[in-house]
């Protein structure tokens, strides 16, 4: 994160606007977890800097090689971004927060609508 984008992180956290705060996965099992985000009602969510930093905790968490079970919660895996306001969003929402907050730094994947982290960081 280079110098401007921490001030404009600053002052949106100041004013109280929502803005992106990491890379997330959420990977629903059906069961109720403490201390998840707001709007995630079951399964949990695995934060990290890179999506790939969340699937790797994932499999920490699970154990590799994956067994049955952990292969079904692996394959309902949706990846999105937690932001200051401890909400989960996918990627096309994380999107028009991250522009209303004036975080894109450039735009690094394919899809023009979708956000990646290497857009922010």
């Amino acid at each position: 994160m280079n110098n401007n984008s921490i001030h404009t992180v600053d002052r949106n956290y100041k004013k109280g606007k929502e803005f992106i705060v990491c890379a997330a996965n959420h990977y629903q099992d059906n069961l109720i977890h403490e201390h998840q985000p707001k709007n995630i009602s079951s399964g949990f969510v695995v934060c990290g800097l890179r999506h790939h930093n969340c699937i790797n905790t994932f499999a920490m968490i699970v154990g590799f090689p994956y067994t049955e079970r952990a292969r079904r919660i692996h394959n309902t895996e949706i990846q999105g971004f937690l932001t200051n306001t401890n909400r989960f969003v996918e990627r096309e929402e994380a999107m028009l927060i991250a522009v209303l907050a004036n975080q894109l730094i450039t735009k690094a994947g394919s899809h023009p609508s979708l956000l990646h982290s290497e857009d922010l960081y």
